[in-house]
């Protein structure tokens, strides 16, 4: 048995809403851990630099997902 087929625009409707909340956390995250580095511009840098790229590798499968074409219907 197959799996479900969900189309394209439902697909990208939950993949939008998913990263709008994986966000909203990841940055209040991000801004919580902040309060607690040494007051160091060397440090902020490497910080911001090294969050300001990390939030791509964990949405990566699911923009994947949403970017997927449906397949098409065989009658």
């Amino acid at each position: 048995m197959s799996a479900p087929i969900i189309p394209a625009r439902l697909r990208k409707l939950i993949g939008t809403l998913g990263i709008m909340v994986f966000l909203a956390v990841y940055v209040a995250i991000a801004t919580t851990l902040y309060d607690f580095l040494p007051d160091n511009r060397a440090v902020h840098l490497i910080y911001f630099a090294v969050i300001g790229l990390a939030w791509g590798l964990p949405l990566m499968p699911l923009m994947s997902w949403m970017g997927k074409a449906d397949k098409p219907v065989i009658r």
